[in-house]
């Protein structure tokens, strides 16, 4: 059943180091206005964040086995968050006066689960027809709409996320069409709004995708793109667009400051999205499987002058870790799924730790309501592969790859994605080592507030979903 949901999510149609991630944007030219309006002279943000993050007091978690997501374990150390934020780490800490102490003897702490590509909201679960939302299977090129748009706060697979570790997680549009439209990162808390949920400052994304998913739905109303010629055809006739629209909206900011009585060029909504990527304002997120045609994209991204900050799926990355590191370009992937669909036959289990070991920046992913829940588990089959087959990776890297390293891809690590001192405190306490089958997250804190205790059912949400309402007659 599993499996079934996740091939449904991944095939739909109605569907490191730091600078390896973190030179996402690449390197552009524009005649830059303020940074309120961008380039462009309009605002690049109309729908801002509304977030405020949730209450929370002074907490000391003691005696614990750390990791820190970025390679480091510690053995019997404290963290302190004071002010939503990561105080200290140590041993023997002092608690402050008032603060709550818990005792973590036993059991392990780790930076809050970061799921770079998931379809809540836009995709809710369990799923209903009216809150399919996901694609705008309309046109190959659709950069203009915004996942956000469509999130669905309610979901209740926002909780089962939560209950997983996952404090921070990316929505993505879904894979039908060569440009599928901007995706958000959201903080995994309550809100009546999206915007409510929206990670402040985080930058956004553009979901693309190569391969069978855009030919398939295409090729099958017998229009273009067919075939993976006409893919790539497609996203470099964009592009053109894009880099014209750009040096537009630069003629007549140049015309401007030389005193000229300018026209502004006509908004487009599409183009704003491709422009914002080849300015270096929004991150290329792209759904792709095999390995020469990343590569393919990779040589397209120098035509145009622009950043691929991560692949997803990539189950052939091993095949090209060279070029990935050598582009700057991560790899988000599955830990043992492949062999669904042609694209997929060439996945091995091995691949996130082959990619990572060659030097590559990697990490894990869902794309699935139930892979959310148990990152933790995924990225332990995938370092134990690698391992089996001979390759020395510490439990302390294999924790970054669902923590600092899709931080990274998110241009968040600033914020979060590691125990270090001033990030966001977003830290799980699990009941046993993250990677044993029987490790559960015992208590959930975002921006230092215990937002999930499996202990205490007080602080689980309950949404109108699990209240048991019967639905007859529902129309």
């Amino acid at each position: 059943m599993a499996a079934l949901v996740l091939a449904a999510c991944a095939d739909q149609t109605d569907e490191t180091d730091e600078s390896a991630a973190g030179d996402a944007g690449g390197e552009t030219e524009s005649a830059a206005a303020d940074s309120e309006t961008g380039t462009a002279g309009f605002d690049r943000n109309p729908y801002p964040s509304t977030y405020a993050p949730p209450e929370s007091g002074v907490v000391l978690i003691a005696n614990a086995t750390v990791f820190d997501g970025v390679g480091g374990e510690m053995q019997d150390t404290d963290v302190l968050i004071e002010n939503g934020r990561i105080a200290a780490i140590g041993s023997g800490l002092e608690a402050p006066e008032g603060a709550e102490v818990i005792d973590a003897s036993g059991r392990y702490v780790t930076p809050g689960v970061v799921d770079i590509h998931s379809h809540l909201g836009v995709y809710p679960s369990p799923a209903v027809n009216a809150h399919s939302d996901g694609n705008e299977v309309t046109s190959p090129v659709t950069a203009e709409v915004w996942a956000e748009h469509s999130v669905w706060p309610q979901d209740p697979g926002f909780d089962t996320a939560l209950a997983g570790g996952v404090t921070t997680l990316h929505i993505l549009p879904g894979s039908a069409n060569l440009f599928g439209g901007r995706g958000v990162t959201l903080r995994n808390v309550p809100g009546r709004t999206v915007q409510a949920m929206k990670f402040p400052d985080a930058p956004y994304t553009l979901k693309m995708a190569c391969g069978e998913n855009p030919s398939r739905v295409y090729g099958g109303r017998n229009q273009s793109p067919m075939t993976d010629m006409g893919n790539m055809a497609g996203y470099r006739a964009s592009w053109i667009e894009a880099s014209n629209y750009r040096d537009d909206w630069n003629e007549y900011y140049a015309a401007v400051e030389a005193g000229e009585d300018a026209e502004p060029p006509t908004r487009d909504l599409e183009l704003d999205t491709l422009m914002g990527v080849l300015e270096g304002e929004i991150l290329v997120q792209m759904h792709c499987y095999r390995a020469d045609q990343m590569a393919q994209v990779l040589d397209m991204s120098e035509e145009f002058g622009y950043q691929v900050t991560a692949f997803h799926h990539g189950v052939e990355a091993y095949k090209i870790p060279d070029l990935l590191a050598e582009h700057g370009t991560c790899a988000a992937v599955w830990a043992d799924w492949g062999g669904f669909k042609m694209e997929a036959y060439d996945s091995i289990p091995e691949n996130l730790a082959l990619t990572h070991a060659a030097g590559a920046c990697a990490m894990i992913h869902s794309d699935s309501d139930l892979g959310i829940q148990r990152l933790n588990q995924e990225v332990a089959k995938a370092l134990s592969d690698g391992r089996r087959m001979g390759l020395d990776i510490s439990d302390g890297e294999a924790v970054g790859w669902f923590t600092a390293r899709p931080a990274q891809a998110l241009g968040v690590f600033d914020e979060t994605g590691s125990i270090e001192e001033g990030k966001r405190g977003d830290v799980v306490i699990w009941s046993e080592h993250p990677f044993s089958t029987y490790a559960v997250a015992d208590q959930v804190f975002i921006d230092g507030a215990l937002m999930f205790d499996r202990a205490d059912p007080d602080r689980r949400t309950v949404r109108d979903f699990m209240l048991g309402q019967p639905g007859e007659g529902d129309y």
